[in-house]
C-alpha cells in the first residue's frame, strides 16, 4: 500500500504486513462543540486502521485532545478547564456516534504537561531553544530544515503566529508561555515559572510518549501544515529524533466552496449533522471524494450521499446473484493505491447493480457501514397497506393502489413492484 507523503511530495509505500503501522491523527482543539470538517482526521484515521487490520498489519491510531490552548481561555475566562471537560466530553460522544469505533488512544495535554516539560529542557540544553521572560522559544535558526514541509525555504519562511519582542528570531516559536494571570485560569510549574505549554509541542511530546521517538504516519487536516506541523518536526528532529515516516495532510471541508471554520459563522456540528442526516450518510459523504482533496458540505452534496446510501442499503432487499471473489480485487487496489475512496465507493455500487451482496458486505464494514446490510423488516401498518395495494392491483384499481402508494411513500416506504405480482418493500429513510 502506498500513501501520498507532503514531505516528500510523493506517494511512498508502507512497509509490508505485519508492519507495524503507527498512526498519530492531530485531534481537536476542544473549546466548542466540533464542527464536521473536525470529523474528516478522525474517519480517514479510523478507515485507515480499519483496513490495514483487514489486511494483517499491527496498525494503531493515536488521536490526541489539545485541552490547553489560547482559543480555550479565550472562549471561557476563568473556567477554561471546565470548558475544555465539557468540550472532549462532546468531541468523544460525537465521534463514537459515528460508529467507527474509537482509537487505540486518546492522550489529553494536560495528561502530559511534565513530560512537556523535560521535552524542552532537552531543546534548551542542546541549545536549539531558549528561555526569555517567563517564556522559551524555540531557535528555527539552528534547524536548517525548517520550512521543507511545507515548501518554504529557510531564510523566507513566514514570521511566527505569535510576535513577541522576547524572540530572538520573528521565526522562533514558543515551547513554553508564561502565566498571564488575568486571563490564564490553569497554570503549572516549570524551570522558567508558571506557565504551560505552547500548543506545537503538546503533539510532538504526546506521539512520542506513546510511539517513541520514530512513527510511521502523522496525519491532520492540510491547514495544520504550517505553522503546527512544521514546528513538530523542527523540535522532534532537532533532538535527533526521526519521528514521523509519512504525513498524510487530509484536505478541508469546504460550505458550499469556502473553509468551514467558527469564525466564519458557516458551522455545522459533527452533532447536527449526524443527527439531520444520519451516521451513515455521513460516512457515504466522506468516501465521496479523495482523502487528501477539499470536500465541499452542502445540503444538496449530504441529500446525494443519502440517497447513495439507500441505494447500497437496497441492494440487499435483492437475491444475491453468484459470488465473484475475483471482483474483489478491483475495491482492494483503490484503496491500496493512495486510499482512493472514491473509486472503492464506485466498486461498491457496482456490486450492488450486480447483486454481489457478500462483497458488498464486506466492502462497507471497512468504512464502518455493515448496518446498510441489515434487513429492515416493514412494521405492521406498513405491511397491511402493501398488501391492500397488492390487492388492489391485481383488481386493476389503480385510484386505490395511488393513494396506497402515496400512504406509504408518507410513511418512508417505496414499494417495488416485481413481475408475476409480488413486490418488494424497501425503506427510503
Amino acid at each position: 500500500m502506498r500513501l501520498y507523503d507532503t514531505f516528500s511530495r510523493s506517494l511512498v509505500e508502507l512497509p509490508a504486513a505485519p508492519g507495524p503501522v503507527r498512526m498519530y491523527f492531530c485531534g481537536p482543539t476542544v473549546y466548542a462543540r466540533a464542527h464536521i470538517g473536525n470529523a474528516r482526521p478522525f474517519v480517514v484515521g479510523m478507515w485507515l486502521r480499519s483496513w490495514l487490520r483487514s489486511h494483517g498489519y499491527d496498525a494503531q491510531l493515536v488521536h490526541n485532545i489539545t485541552d490547553i490552548n489560547d482559543k480555550i481561555y479565550e472562549a471561557a475566562p476563568g473556567a477554561s478547564a471546565e470548558l475544555a471537560a465539557r468540550a472532549t466530553a462532546w468531541y468523544l460522544e460525537d465521534t463514537a456516534d459515528l460508529g467507527l469505533g474509537m482509537p487505540d488512544h486518546l492522550p489529553r495535554a494536560t495528561e502530559c504537561v511534565p513530560q512537556i516539560v523535560a521535552f524542552i529542557e532537552e531543546l534548551v540544553a542542546a541549545d536549539h531553544a531558549y528561555a526569555s521572560g517567563g517564556d522559551v522559544y524555540f531557535r528555527v535558526a539552528t534547524f536548517p530544515e525548517y520550512g521543507r514541509l511545507s515548501g518554504q525555504k529557510p531564510d523566507q519562511v513566514e514570521q511566527g503566529e505569535e510576535p513577541s519582542a522576547l524572540k530572538e528570531d520573528a521565526r522562533d516559536f514558543a515551547l513554553w508561555k508564561a502565566n498571564k494571570p488575568e486571563t490564564e485560569d490553569t497554570w503549572w510549574d516549570s524551570p522558567w515559572g508558571r506557565g504551560r505549554p505552547g500548543w506545537h509541542i503538546e503533539c510532538s511530546v504526546m506521539a512520542e510518549e506513546i510511539y517513541g521517538p520514530a512513527f510511521e504516519i502523522h496525519g491532520g487536516g492540510l491547514d495544520l501544515v504550517f505553522p503546527h506541523h512544521e514546528n513538530e518536526v523542527a523540535q522532534s528532529r532537532a533532538l535527533g529524533h526521526a519521528f514521523a515516516g509519512i504525513w498524510a495532510h487530509n484536505g478541508m471541508l469546504r460550505f458550499t466552496g469556502e473553509k468551514m471554520s467558527k469564525s466564519a459563522g458557516n458551522v455545522a456540528t459533527i452533532r447536527e449533522t449526524i443527527d439531520e442526516w444520519g451516521r451513515e450518510a455521513v460516512l457515504v459523504f466522506f468516501l465521496t471524494a479523495s482523502w487528501r482533496k477539499p470536500i465541499d458540505f452542502s445540503p444538496e452534496t449530504m441529500a446525494q450521499a443519502a440517497a447513495r446510501r439507500e441505494t447500497l442499503r437496497n441492494a440487499f432487499t435483492l437475491e444475491p446473484a453468484a459470488h465473484d471473489e475475483s471482483a474483489w480485487e478491483a475495491f482492494a487496489a483503490s484503496l491500496e493505491d493512495d486510499f482512493d475512496t472514491p473509486a472503492a465507493l464506485a466498486v461498491l455500487h457496482e456490486w450492488a447493480s450486480r447483486r454481489q451482496l457478500e462483497l458488498l458486505r464486506r466492502g462497507l464494514a471497512v468504512f464502518g457501514l455493515e448496518s446498510l446490510a441489515e434487513r429492515r423488516d416493514a412494521p405492521p401498518e406498513v405491511a397491511e397497506l402493501a398488501e391492500r395495494r397488492a390487492q388492489a392491483r391485481a383488481a386493476r384499481d389503480f385510484e386505490a393502489s395511488d393513494r396506497l402508494r402515496d400512504e406509504l411513500a408518507a410513511l418512508g416506504w417505496q414499494m417495488r413492484d416485481e413481475p408475476g405480482g409480488g413486490y418488494t418493500l424497501v425503506h427510503d429513510a
